[in-house]
C-alpha cells in the first residue's frame, strides 16, 4: 500500500510453538481536538468505505516524512482539513490504536483559539470533507448515534467530559 506496509511474521508463542502474525507497519499519525471560543469541538465529517458509513471524526492525519514532530503534523492536517488554524496547542496523550495488528503511534494535541486561515493548505484531492462544530451535547448525541465511533474521537469525547466535570 501507498500508507502502510504489511508483513507476515514468523513468532515463537510463550509455549514453544511457533506461528505466523500479520502486521500492518504505520508510520503513524496525529489528531486535533480543537475547541472554539464558544465552547464546540471542531470536527470532520467524511465517508468511511472502510465501515461503510459516513462518521463525525477529529481532524487528523498520517505524518509525512518530512514532519520533524506530531505536533508539525496535527498543526498541517488540522490546516488542511478545516481551513482553520489554532493560536494554542498542547500535548494531550499519545498511544497505539490497535496494537494486536499494527505498529500505528497516534498523537493527540489540543488546540484552542481558533482562527480561519485566508489561503489554507488545500485538502487531499481525494478527501470530501464536511468542516461542523458541535458543542457538548450534540456531540454526545452523535456519538449515542453512532456517528462519532471511532476510537481516537470517542476518547476526545469522554476528555471533553473530563474536562467540564473538573470546571465545575
Amino acid at each position: 500500500g501507498n500508507i502502510t506496509t504489511y508483513q507476515l511474521v514468523d513468532v515463537i508463542l510463550p509455549d514453544g510453538r511457533e506461528a505466523k502474525r500479520e502486521v500492518v507497519l504505520h508510520n503513524g499519525a496525529a489528531a486535533v481536538i480543537a475547541f472554539t471560543d464558544d465552547q464546540k469541538m471542531i470536527l470532520v465529517r467524511q465517508y468511511r468505505v472502510s465501515i461503510g458509513k459516513t462518521t463525525l471524526e477529529l481532524p487528523a492525519g498520517l505524518r509525512d516524512e518530512t514532519d520533524r514532530d506530531g505536533m508539525t503534523t496535527a498543526k498541517r492536517e488540522f490546516e488542511e482539513e478545516t481551513g482553520l488554524r489554532a493560536n494554542d496547542w498542547r500535548f494531550v496523550t499519545s498511544f497505539y490504536s490497535t496494537p494486536g495488528y499494527t505498529d500505528e503511534f497516534l498523537e493527540i494535541y489540543e488546540a484552542q483559539g481558533i482562527q480561519e486561515v485566508q489561503k489554507a493548505r488545500k485538502q487531499d484531492e481525494d478527501e470530501f470533507i464536511e468542516v461542523v462544530a458541535l458543542d457538548f451535547d450534540e456531540a454526545m448525541d452523535a456519538y449515542s448515534r453512532a456517528e462519532l465511533c471511532d476510537a481516537k474521537t470517542v476518547f476526545a469525547l469522554f476528555y471533553w467530559q473530563m474536562k467540564r466535570n473538573k470546571e465545575t
